[in-house]
């Protein structure tokens, strides 16, 4: 897909790279391109080598690593106005992505390739801060994520992640909810009912309402 007529209004969405140097705006001008993919779509998966750095304009992507039984567990979304942790790591260290990743809202993406944004952390120290805070700040957030998996209860995360959730109609699965913790339907269905007998949640088909915020914020608070 080719370049808009306006190459660069898509800066504002990156305000770290609105005063990059002028060398460094033309090599982006040269070498980056525009993508759309709509949902459930594979942007890569786990073993594919990492060719282009990301900057996302618009929708969202799921990044998940599968255990060998197949089981899934959400490592976290790339939304607009972010990039991905994963692809400035496997950029960095020149390796293969060990995790994949599908589209669950149509994608709009800058590319810049593999080649341009080496480049680009050599000879632009506006580019190589940006690249970097962003880094830091996901690292941090993937920390948070693995904090939660070794030391919170699957009925405290579960309690959190139906908070999360600013409508009161959930309208997740059992299964999809299974997959963002990293565990079985099973599991997360006698934890739901143990939630519907508190009073917390009413369950339906394909759908959970939350009936007592202040129950599920107890038990959140509580780990």
């Amino acid at each position: 897909m080719g370049k808009p007529d306006n190459d660069f209004d898509w800066l504002v969405q990156f305000p770290g790279l609105e005063g990059i140097e002028p060398h460094a705006k033309t090599l982006i001008h040269v070498s980056t391109r525009f993508i759309e993919a709509p949902i459930g779509t594979i942007g890569y998966s786990e073993g594919m080598p990492c060719n282009a750095y990301i900057l996302r304009l618009a929708g969202k992507s799921r990044v998940y690593k599968l255990s060998a039984s197949g089981r899934e567990i959400l490592l976290y979304r790339v939304s607009a106005g972010e990039t991905c942790v994963l692809t400035t790591t496997c950029l960095l260290g020149n390796s293969n992505y060990p995790a994949s990743t599908i589209v669950e809202e149509p994608i709009r993406d800058v590319i810049i390739p593999k080649a341009a944004f080496h480049q680009l952390m050599l000879e632009s120290n506006v580019f190589r801060r940006f690249v970097m805070e962003n880094y830091g700040a996901l690292i941090s957030d993937l920390i948070v994520l693995l904090d939660e998996v070794a030391f919170l209860s699957i009925d405290t995360r579960l309690a959190k992640l139906l908070l999360d959730f600013s409508n009161p109609t959930v309208s997740q699965t059992h299964q999809e909810i299974a997959a963002e913790l990293g565990t079985a339907r099973e599991v997360i269905s006698r934890q739901l009912k143990r939630f519907e007998q508190k009073g917390w949640v009413v369950l339906g088909r394909g759908h959970i309402e939350i009936a007592d915020r202040n129950g599920l914020e107890s038990l959140a608070n509580s780990g």
